[in-house]
C-alpha cells in the first residue's frame, strides 16, 4: 500500500475506534442518551488507545509482524542523552510558569494554583497511559510519515489539528464547553511544534514522545474546575510562545533532515 494511503487509513481507524469508543457518553453528554456519561465509559480504554491500535493495523498492512515490530521498537530506543529525558518532562511546566508568575502581578485577579498535578493514583496512572496509547499511533506512526511529505512545520500543523479534532469526543464526553475546546486549538498546534521539534532533535525517538506527553498530564490544566479558563489559557500562551521561539530560534530543526544531536 502507499505510504500516503497508508498514513490516510491510519488517521480514518483512529478517527473511527475513538468516535466509535465514546459515541454513547458523547449522546449522554448531549442528553441523547439518559444518565451520565460516565455510566457509559466502558469503551474509554478502547479510546485512548485508538491511535496504537490504528497503527498497529496499517503498520501491519504495511508490512506484516515485521512492521509492528518496527513500530513498537520505538518505545525502547532509549539511548538519548539524559538532559533530554529531563527536559521533556518539564517543558510543559516550564512553558506555564512565566505566564503564571505574570498572572499573579495583574491586580484583583482570582487567585489560581501555581501547579495542576495529579492528585489521586488514577490520575497518575492516567498520566502514564494516556501518552503511551496515543504516541504510537501519532508520533510512532504518523510523523514520520508527514514530515517525508510535508516536511516537520506543515507535518506539525497537519497532525496538530487532527490531532485537536481526534480529542472532540473526549472533550464533549468530559464535559467540556465551546470555550475550553477553541483554547484548546492553538494548544495542541503548539504542542504538535514541540512535539516535532523533540522528534527532529533526538532522533526521532518515540519514547521521548511518551515522556514530553506525560509531563504535559503531570502538569495538567484540564484538571481545573470547567468555566475557570484562566489555566488553560496560561498554559495554552505558554505553549504558542515556545512554539514560536522553537520555530524563530532553531532553524536547523525543521529541515527534513537533520543532526541527531541527541542520540548520542
Amino acid at each position: 500500500m502507499p505510504r500516503a494511503a497508508s498514513t490516510a487509513f491510519f488517521f480514518v481507524a483512529a478517527f473511527a475506534i475513538t468516535s466509535l469508543a465514546l459515541l454513547a457518553p458523547v449522546l449522554a453528554a448531549v442528553g441523547v442518551l439518559a444518565g451520565e456519561p460516565t455510566d457509559y465509559f466502558a469503551g474509554a480504554p478502547i479510546a485512548i488507545f485508538g491511535p496504537t491500535i490504528a497503527a498497529t493495523w496499517a503498520s501491519a498492512r504495511e508490512g506484516g509482524r515485521a512492521r509492528v515490530r518496527a513500530l513498537f521498537s520505538g518505545l525502547t530506543a532509549w539511548r538519548v542523552r539524559p538532559r533530554w529525558y529531563l527536559l521533556a518532562l518539564s517543558l510543559p511546566t516550564l512553558a506555564y510558569l512565566p505566564f503564571r508568575a505574570a498572572y499573579e502581578l495583574v491586580p484583583g485577579v482570582a487567585p489560581q494554583p501555581w501547579l495542576w498535578l495529579p492528585g489521586e493514583p488514577q490520575y497518575l496512572i492516567a498520566a502514564i497511559m494516556l501518552p503511551i496509547g496515543e504516541e504510537i499511533g501519532w508520533r510512532g506512526y504518523a510523523l514520520p510519515r508527514l514530515i517525508a511529505r510535508h516536511g516537520p512545520v506543515r507535518a506539525s500543523l497537519r497532525l496538530g489539528l487532527l490531532w485537536a479534532l481526534w480529542h472532540v469526543p473526549m472533550l464533549v464526553s468530559v464535559g467540556d464547553s465551546v470555550s475550553e475546546m477553541l483554547i484548546m486549538l492553538p494548544y495542541f498546534l503548539a504542542g504538535s511544534i514541540l512535539f516535532t521539534w523533540l522528534h527532529q532533535r533526538t532522533g526521532g525517538s518515540l519514547l521521548l514522545a511518551v515522556v514530553l506527553h506525560v509531563g504535559a498530564h503531570l502538569h495538567n490544566t484540564s484538571q481545573a474546575p470547567h468555566g475557570d479558563l484562566v489555566p488553560l489559557t496560561l498554559s495554552t500562551v505558554g505553549l504558542v510562545s515556545l512554539a514560536a521561539a522553537l520555530l524563530a530560534l532553531d532553524r536547523g530543526a525543521w529541515t527534513p533532515t537533520v543532526a541527531r544531536a541527541g542520540a548520542s
